[in-house]
């Protein structure tokens, strides 16, 4: 999809029944991607935001034509603020006795914090998946360490989207909701701007943010095996752009895998230790 097509003031729907309902600002090299799964009268919010962006975020929501009172879980894949920040607003304006957080044991700790109005249920107690009515699952998959110890990314079986959290984000001063990265990208030698499609390199901006985001080599590339065999349409990171195609994913995948100095081995590179 051509981002030209695109109103970044409204909603997007990236996947059926999946849209992106996030805030947009030029100036930002960050972008944050909050996610609504709409499931017949059922709604998921995945990553809602910071405090700052609940009003676009939440407008977006009911722009989709979605009733706020119908988001039956919160769903945070670390405890961060940009993701975190806005849970009291979201409660105070979703009103529904049903709703609860979901996260794993160790996000949950730090997002009490936040908030400890919700009931928090840990991932780890319901068998690492979550069943909407129609039957339709989403499944919870560890990534520990990518980037906090809670961390894991979300699988939807219906459009098999993978919500990947912080992995696959990048910095983006020049951002776009879909990612560039094409079939040239799987073997180049990355650049600063991309010969092909005269914009920033994406491969750099995924490198630089793994490189400063991510806790090690290992913890990136154990995160990378657990998702790596999956059938993935799409993959929908909290930071940076969609990868909006089966071939892209699997050469953002392969690239990461390849990539090494990542994180406390970066800063002990740099170090000489």
């Amino acid at each position: 999809m051509e981002d030209k097509s695109l109103d970044y003031n409204d909603y997007v729907e990236i996947a059926d029944g999946i849209f992106w309902v996030g805030f947009f600002d030029e100036k930002a090299g960050l972008h944050c991607n909050p996610y609504l799964i709409v499931d017949n009268d059922e709604a998921v919010l995945i990553d809602s935001g910071s405090r700052d962006d609940f009003s676009t975020v939440m407008l977006k929501i009911m722009r989709t034509g979605t009733d706020p009172r119908s988001i039956k879980r919160l769903i945070y894949q670390h405890y961060d603020p940009d993701l975190c920040g806005n849970i009291p607003h979201m409660e105070a304006l979703i009103s529904n006795k049903e709703l609860k957080i979901l996260s794993h044991n160790e996000n949950n700790i730090f997002i009490n914090y936040y908030s400890a109005k919700s009931i928090k249920e840990c991932i780890e107690g319901l068998g690492f998946s979550y069943s909407f009515s129609s039957g339709r699952k989403l499944l919870f998959i560890r990534t520990p360490y990518s980037h906090s110890s809670g961390s894991f990314v979300t699988y939807d079986t219906k459009t098999k989207v993978l919500f990947s959290s912080d992995l696959f984000g990048s910095y983006d001063t020049d951002w776009s909701l879909y990612s560039s990265v094409i079939e040239n990208c799987s073997d180049c030698t990355p650049e600063k701007v991309c010969p092909k499609t005269k914009k920033e390199c994406q491969i750099i901006g995924v490198w630089d943010f793994h490189r400063r985001i991510m806790t090690s080599t290992k913890a990136l590339q154990f995160a990378l095996k657990q998702i790596e065999n999956l059938d993935i349409s799409m993959i929908a990171p909290q930071h940076g752009s969609i990868f909006q195609t089966s071939s892209s994913c699997k050469i953002i995948i392969e690239r990461l895998k390849s990539f090494t100095g990542v994180g406390i081995d970066h800063f002990l590179e740099e170090e000489g230790i």
